[in-house]
């Protein structure tokens, strides 16, 4: 299709567009416009807007430093307001100040955003530097092949942070999964991408205002793409009955311990006490669900802290004694790390232990994707010194667990774990020589503020879509939900609330393509849409 060439502006306007800040303000303004694509405002055609804006800024970047820069203060507005809810957690720690919050926010941001004008820098350079006949095809294809594997290298790149791909602007409601079915075949990484394409659908639609056929047909594609009756899969019923629990325990006591048997009473009694019921039923706590050491072996001291009782053997009996003989308890809890013959633990892991009806351990799953400054202080004898802590409280920063596993719990099913934070990584999620029946996600988002949950559900949504498989989704305040495996939420318990949520687990389906070949299906996307970008180059005759 042979492309207009550059939109003339209004006489008007065009001294606006002129002026040495208007370019800076409308990469910084477009980053906060997209960023309203996600939950909870949820405002797509805002952010497709502002992705637009962002492909026509870039495209028109005089020189490759002012290319980057657009990028970067794109993605400085963009992951500053879509990550808000990290000042919060701020609040919760007595040991920072509360303002430092959004100092930390904005810090983030600034490397985060790094990557964006690394891409449209990518993407300036291949189809516009140097050229004498421009080919906005090219950048569009480019910029959405680059925007792949810049997600890709966030969520990889010093331990990573995966949180807000642009696909989840492409998740319909609780009943429906929209446009994110197709994650099933792309993968989150892939999908970005084509939210990417369909907003170049409007660039390229305003800059083909000359020819209204063309124009309007890309004006409305991404509309039908977006609003479209895409199928919902996975609504099959399920067999094993579960109950699980949200027992809104709010951040401020939740590390208290003379709240901790309070909480305990009030988990309980959520969970269906059921001392007499020999029915097959499975339990899924939060994380941070049992304050209690649970695992035999550790110095006596550290016992003494327990609420239930001094022996974790008693603890764990008292549990199960009330849940019932049919039930098998999955919840967070704490590990210690003590090393051999030594008495003093050198570190913890954040676990989800599973709890028998004989009351004994039936196995347990170590988090390895931790969360820096939450669970661990990176670079401590130097952070440390000058007033930096962990937003968690403690002095023992936690150890990585070794990665996916999946529990075998017999007539309970197949279980793999994710514990919170960890869900957001798409391809990390499930141990594929050992596929599980479902996937356990026990979170506390307690300290993510308003839009942190919501957000957090949606990428859960995702990997359910991608593998499969439904997520069983357990959090101390909300937002708990059982997440089907097409992504489809069949019951949730809102924030603030504290409630349980019965039924039967929802089956998984067969090995999506994704669950068969992981990330290499999405990056692979990514290298035709690359390959696309430079036939279209070629077609150009540059």
């Amino acid at each position: 299709m042979q492309m207009a060439k550059a939109v003339s502006l209004p006489a008007r306007i065009k001294p606006l567009a002129d002026a040495r800040w208007f370019r800076p303000a409308a990469a910084l303004a477009c980053g906060l416009f997209a960023a309203t694509g996600f939950v909870p405002l949820g405002w797509w055609p805002l952010a497709l807007a502002a992705l637009a804006g962002l492909m026509a800024l870039g495209f028109t970047a005089p020189n490759a430093a002012k290319a980057f820069r657009t990028g970067w203060l794109f993605g400085l507005g963009h992951f500053t307001l879509g990550l808000n809810w990290i000042a919060t957690a701020f609040t919760y720690q007595a040991a920072m100040p509360v303002w430092l919050g959004w100092v930390g926010v904005v810090l983030l941001s600034g490397f985060l955003a790094i990557f964006t004008g690394l891409i449209l820098l990518a993407a300036w350079a291949t189809a516009v530097h140097g050229r004498d006949r421009l080919s906005p095809a090219a950048f569009l294809f480019a910029f959405a092949a680059l925007w792949i594997g810049g997600e890709f290298l966030r969520a990889t790149i010093f331990t990573g942070f995966a949180w807000n791909p642009l696909a989840a602007i492409a998740l319909g409601g609780f009943d429906r999964p929209g446009l994110a079915v197709t994650a099933q075949f792309l993968g989150t990484y892939a999908l970005s991408g084509l939210v990417v394409l369909l907003a170049g659908c409007w660039w390229l639609a305003v800059r083909q205002y000359r020819q209204p056929l063309v124009a309007g047909a890309l004006a409305l594609l991404p509309i039908a793409m977006m609003l479209g009756p895409w199928p919902v899969v996975g609504q099959r019923a399920g067999t094993l009955p579960f109950r699980l629990v949200q027992p809104d325990i709010r951040q401020e006591v939740l590390n208290e311990p003379q709240w901790y048997e309070r909480h305990f009473v009030k988990t309980i009694q959520l969970s269906g006490v059921e001392p007499d019921d020999n029915r097959t039923r499975l339990v899924i706590w939060p994380e941070s669900g049992v304050p209690d050491y649970l695992r035999e072996g550790y110095p006596e001291r550290y016992y003494r802290q327990a609420t239930f009782a001094a022996d974790p053997a008693i603890a764990r009996a008292r549990i199960s004694t009330l849940l019932g003989p049919g039930a098998l308890l999955l919840t967070g809890t704490i590990d210690l790390v003590i090393p051999p013959g030594g008495n003093r633990a050198t570190g913890a892991e954040n676990v989800v232990t599973a709890i028998g009806p004989d009351g004994e351990i039936a196995g347990g799953y170590a988090k390895a994707h931790l969360v820096p400054f939450g669970e661990y202080l990176p670079l401590r004898p130097l952070l440390e010194p000058v007033g930096l802590t962990r937003l968690v409280p403690g002095t023992l920063d936690f150890r990585a667990g070794p990665g996916p596993r999946t529990l075998d719990l017999g007539r309970w099913g197949k279980a793999g774990i994710q514990i919170c934070y960890e869900i957001v990584f798409s391809g990390e999620v499930v141990d594929p020589d050992h596929r599980p029946d479902y996937i356990m996600n026990p979170s506390n988002d307690g300290w993510f503020g308003a839009w942190g949950p919501p957000q957090h559900l949606a990428q859960a949504r995702l990997r359910a879509i991608e593998e499969g498989i439904p997520v069983l989704r357990s959090t101390t305040t909300g937002i708990s939900a059982v997440i089907d495996a097409g992504g489809v939420v069949r019951a949730h318990v809102p924030r603030h609330t504290a409630a349980a949520i019965e039924g039967k687990v929802p089956p998984a389906l067969a090995p999506t393509p994704f669950a068969r070949w992981g990330l290499a299906l999405s990056l692979g996307w990514g290298v035709l849409l690359f390959g696309i970008a430079l036939v279209a180059l070629r077609l150009r005759g540059v």
